[in-house]
């Protein structure tokens, strides 16, 4: 019985179970894994650990560290902006990569991690360059409606398939020229306590139409993101990462 090790952690409750394949013998046990299966079966709230999906951490010869990342419907995504901050404060609370400043290989391109830690060394919060491309496809949605009045689980998988490849979707109040507060519907995954990339895509669309300034609070159900959009367009995402706990699961 094969029995694979993992690690449970969130950004603000937007969950996934993290395969750390930089330690060889864990890499060896899933060389030959079905990943798209394997997110599926991990993902399962009732029969699996339970998460809005898989992220391996990989060897890079370009970066520190690769992630993979799989939605619980087991499809590839190219990037997730809370998965990053919790790849940060893993390696760096490993001692792996103990630099604040770390980089890492994902599909969207390599991204830039600032860490930010206590006076005891733990990690509090990170910041991610997002760049100028967030790397996933949104649908952003700007609405007057309070957001507890939409009918997320409904609307969301129409919004979802109605692109080729489908699209996150979120919908934004706008609660002053600082604040917004967002809900989100995760291609793949379903409605998410909170979504990095949709954050970042939703405070841009604010900002590119003028209804806030170049540094905004997003307010998830989950909790707080700050996103900055400096003078260059560059993003930069600032949140928290939390370890739930470790554990093994079994592959066969």
């Amino acid at each position: 019985m094969k029995l694979l090790p993992f690690i449970k952690m969130h950004g603000l409750g937007n969950d996934y179970v993290y395969i750390d394949a930089l330690r060889p013998l864990t890499a060896q046990m899933i060389y030959q894994e079905d990943m798209p299966a394997l997110a599926r079966r991990v993902s399962d709230r009732h029969t699996g650990i339970g998460s809005d999906g898989l992220v391996l951490i990989l060897p890079s010869k370009v970066a520190d560290a690769k992630m993979r990342i799989f939605n619980a419907d087991g499809s590839e995504a190219k990037m997730c902006g809370n998965a990053l901050r919790c790849i940060g404060k893993y390696l760096y609370e490993s001692s792996f990569c103990h630099n604040t400043t770390i980089h890492l290989e994902t599909l969207a391109g390599i991204k830039t991690l600032l860490i930010h830690t206590s006076p005891n060394d733990d990690v509090i919060e990170v910041t991610v360059n997002m760049g100028t491309s967030i790397g996933n496809p949104h649908k952003v949605f700007i609405t007057d409606q309070p957001l507890e009045e939409i009918a997320v689980a409904t609307l969301g998988p129409k919004c979802e398939h109605s692109i080729q490849g489908g699209t996150n979707v979120e919908w934004v109040n706008v609660l002053n020229r600082h604040e917004i507060a967002m809900r989100v519907w995760e291609r793949g995954s379903g409605e998410t306590l909170a979504c990095g990339t949709g954050a970042c895509a939703a405070a841009v669309e604010t900002m590119n139409q003028g209804l806030t300034d170049s540094e905004v609070t997003v307010h998830l159900r989950g909790g707080d993101l700050l996103i900055r959009r400096d003078e260059q367009g560059v993003i930069y995402m600032t949140g928290p990462a939390t370890e739930s706990f470790w554990g093994e699961f079994y592959l066969d």
